[in-house]
């Protein structure tokens, strides 16, 4: 009979040899594995809950991705042109992220209101020179519409190791096309486990803790207390992915605050809430 040790390598080699998966974070794939061996009756059924909690954490956002294609989509729209106007190669570029961005329902679900949303949560602070984007999917191809200061260490932490690569294509093609202050890095981290150590300017924790709890009920309360920031912009969604609302902006804001209270990271701190169409914001300044 195979060991627990034994047993959780062969559950992550099985999920690791899945496409959809294969670039999930090691860490974060051991940790489900062992708590769902420990729940099911046998390796098979371990495989599969792990595989379906992946999904419901992540996998569910985003579409097949074809990161080589959307990067060699971006270079075309950052190629200088001759007789463009600079309005007119900004506007470019911007309808070019916005079509990366519907690919994944996060950043899909914000491009109504993208024009607003940085414009407004982020109006009342400044300057940005330092940005930590946790479990961040594809939102660093929004730092555009964000008022960040022209130098400005923008650093995005997410789970899957080919979406990383892909945004530290974006950010080099942003730093070699005028944004020469821009310095970006993208790191494959399961946050839960090992939640960032360096301090920023701002924190985004953009529609994550639900996602973050689905995986450990505590995740959202333990992530709050270790991040290291003067501003932290934490959101959540306010409709399913099938677009029904059951509530959840009530519901979710009602866990805001239960979070501020566990916490206590509310404490002496300027909080104030943003409600948008799509989204419920609050940015917590301390």
């Amino acid at each position: 009979m195979a060991s627990e040790t034994d047993q959780l390598d062969q559950l992550v080699a099985a999920v690791q040899a899945s496409a959809r998966y294969r670039a999930v974070a090691e860490p974060l794939i051991r940790s489900l594995g062992e708590r769902e061996l420990a729940k099911r009756r046998g390796l098979k059924e371990a495989i599969k809950a792990t595989k379906n909690k992946l999904h419901q954490v992540a996998g569910a956002y985003i579409e097949e991705p074809r990161y080589d294609a959307w990067l060699a989509e971006m270079c075309g729209a950052w190629a200088p042109t001759d007789d463009a106007a600079p309005a007119e190669s900004e506007q470019r570029r911007r309808a070019a992220l916005r079509q990366v961005m519907a690919r994944h329902a996060s950043t899909r679900e914000r491009l109504p209101i993208l024009d607003q949303f940085y414009a407004q949560t982020l109006a009342s602070i400044g300057p940005i020179r330092s940005v930590l984007d946790i479990a961040c999917g594809l939102n660093p191809l929004a730092l555009r519409w964000a008022p960040l200061a022209n130098e400005v260490t923008y650093t995005a932490y997410d789970i899957y190791g080919d979406m990383m690569a892909f945004l530290g294509g974006y950010f080099a093609l942003e730093a070699s096309h005028g944004r020469t202050g821009l310095r970006g890095q993208a790191e494959t981290r399961d946050m839960i486990s090992s939640p960032p150590e360096r301090h920023a300017d701002l924190a985004l924790l953009l529609k994550a803790i639900p996602c973050l709890e689905q995986v450990e009920k505590t995740a959202g309360e333990r992530l709050l207390r270790a991040i290291r920031a003067d501003h932290l912009l934490v959101s959540f969604p306010v409709h399913s992915l099938g677009g029904r609302s059951k509530g959840m902006a009530a519901s979710y804001e009602a866990r805001f605050h239960d979070l501020m209270a566990q916490t206590g990271i509310g404490t002496g701190a300027e909080v104030t809430r943003f409600a948008f169409a799509t989204e419920l914001a609050f940015l917590i300044s301390r």
